[in-house]
C-alpha cells in the first residue's frame, strides 16, 4: 500500500501542481490583475523598469510566460501583446522560447500522468486521432499551431496522447508559432502609445481578416502532406 501511494504521488505531483496553479490563479483574481485596465494603469512603470534593466525585465517576462503556458493560464495573448509593446521585436524570441518550454512541461505531464485516463475517456476518437498523428505528426501539429482555432493548451495535450516524439513536438511547436507570434507582437508594438496614454487598446483588430486569413492559409499549407498521404492511401485501396 505504501509503495503504491509513493508511486502514485511520484506520478501525479506534476499534473496536480499544474492544476493547482490554475485554480489558485482563478481564485486570486489573476485575470483582473493582468487585465488591460491594470496594464494601462501601470504601463509607465513597466516601461521605466524595462528601460532601466532590459536583461532583467526580459528574464522576468520569459519566466512569467513559461509559467502562464505551463499552468494553462488564460493570459498568453495579453502577455504577447504587452511584450510587443514593451520589448518590440525582442518579444518574438521571448514568446517563442517561453511558449515552447511551457508547452513541453504540459506535454510531459500529459504523457506521464494523464495518458491512461485520457485514453479511457477519449475512446475511438483518440484512436482515429492517433492514427493521423502517426502518419504525419509533424504536419498535423504544425497546422494546429499555425491556425489559431484550438486553445493552445489543448494542442499541448493531444499530441502527448499519441506516439508523437518530444523532439517533433518541440520543433513543430517552435516553427508553427513563428507567423502568429510575429503578427501579434507587431500588433502589440502598435499598442505602445495607446497604453502609454493610459488607454485600453481595441482588440477587435485581432479578429480582422488581414490577420486571421494568412494564418489559416499557412495552416492549410502545412496540411498538404497529410492530404497527399490520404489521397495515396485511397488510391491504393481502390486499385
Amino acid at each position: 500500500m505504501a509503495s503504491w501511494t509513493h508511486a502514485a504521488a511520484k506520478r501525479l505531483w506534476l499534473p496536480a501542481l499544474l492544476a493547482g496553479g490554475l485554480a489558485l490563479f482563478l481564485l486570486l483574481g489573476g485575470r483582473h490583475v493582468l487585465s488591460w485596465q491594470t496594464i494601462a494603469l501601470h504601463y509607465g512603470a513597466l516601461t521605466a523598469a524595462t528601460e532601466a534593466n532590459l536583461p532583467m525585465a526580459a528574464a522576468v517576462f520569459l519566466g512569467i510566460y513559461i509559467i502562464a503556458v505551463a499552468f494553462s493560464l488564460p493570459i498568453a495573448l495579453p502577455l504577447t501583446l504587452t511584450g510587443g509593446a514593451l520589448f518590440g521585436w525582442l518579444a518574438v524570441g521571448l514568446v517563442m522560447v517561453g511558449a515552447t518550454v511551457g508547452a513541453m512541461v504540459v506535454f510531459i505531464a500529459a504523457r506521464t500522468a494523464f495518458a491512461d485516463l485520457a485514453r479511457e475517456r477519449a475512446g475511438p476518437f483518440l484512436s482515429r486521432l492517433e492514427g493521423g498523428f502517426s502518419r504525419n505528426a509533424f504536419s498535423y501539429l504544425l497546422a494546429l499551431r499555425l491556425i489559431p482555432a484550438a486553445p493552445f493548451w489543448v494542442v499541448n495535450i493531444v499530441p502527448a496522447l499519441t506516439r508523437m516524439s518530444p523532439g517533433s513536438f518541440v520543433l513543430a511547436t517552435f516553427i508553427g508559432m513563428v507567423p502568429g507570434t510575429t503578427v501579434f507582437v507587431s500588433v502589440g508594438r502598435g499598442f505602445d502609445h495607446i497604453l502609454g496614454s493610459g488607454s485600453v487598446p481595441d482588440l477587435q483588430v485581432l479578429s480582422s481578416p488581414a490577420i486571421l486569413w494568412p494564418l489559416v492559409a499557412l495552416g492549410l499549407l502545412a496540411l498538404l502532406p497529410v492530404a497527399w498521404q490520404w489521397v495515396r492511401a485511397r488510391r491504393k485501396e481502390t486499385s
